[in-house]
């Protein structure tokens, strides 16, 4: 496997309005040694973490669904995304990040929580690594409604689904969300649901 020799020219910050937009040049050296200069934006949102929430006596996990401006603007009628609880990293590390989303969005105050893998999500134009995280949980895990918080502009739906409903939803493209499928596929491929 060749490892290419890479250098930045150059970083242009194109918007940092919300999160930054870079348009990076490099020189890359390509596998039969010749050097070509490359330009490419990065979309640097920070890296995040994401959990599925499973209940093995009632085969049931948790969801949640909300609005996703980039969904709508791409075909999504509605704009509304059934996904699995995640949240961005904020400097906190990852285990703490996902605790406190779930906290926040779900309404369930979890205690242990199981890292499966990380991956990139969109490694062409977006710097995020998502940390992936299962927990069980039971109903007396139970502290709020959940639904996000209200400052940030979160207005979150809390779903408790089936296991069986979901694959089907998965299936019937009602569910179409990346780390969402990853994850339930996950507990399919090792039997914990």
């Amino acid at each position: 496997m060749h490892n290419p020799d890479i250098q930045i020219i150059d970083t242009e910050i194109l918007s940092d309005n919300w999160y930054t937009l870079k348009k990076v040049t490099y020189r890359l050296e390509k596998k039969d040694g010749t050097i070509e200069t490359q330009s490419r934006e990065a979309y640097d949102r920070g890296n995040g973490a994401v959990i599925m929430l499973y209940n093995k006596i009632s085969g049931t996990v948790i969801l949640t669904r909300q609005f996703r401006l980039p969904t709508f603007i791409n075909g999504n009628s509605t704009g509304m995304l059934i996904e699995a609880c995640a949240g961005l990293l904020d400097h906190d590390n990852p285990e703490e990040c996902i605790k406190r989303e779930t906290e926040e969005e779900t309404g369930y105050k979890i205690s242990k929580v199981e890292k499966i893998f990380e991956a990139y999500m969109s490694p062409g134009s977006v710097t995020e690594i998502l940390h992936f995280f299962i927990a069980e949980y039971a109903p007396d895990m139970k502290v709020n409604n959940g639904g996000g918080l209200e400052e940030e502009g979160e207005n979150i739906e809390v779903l408790e689904l089936s296991f069986d409903k979901t694959l089907d939803m998965v299936d019937q493209g009602e569910i179409k969300d990346a780390k969402t499928i990853m994850l339930l596929q996950y507990l399919r491929l090792k039997n914990i649901l």
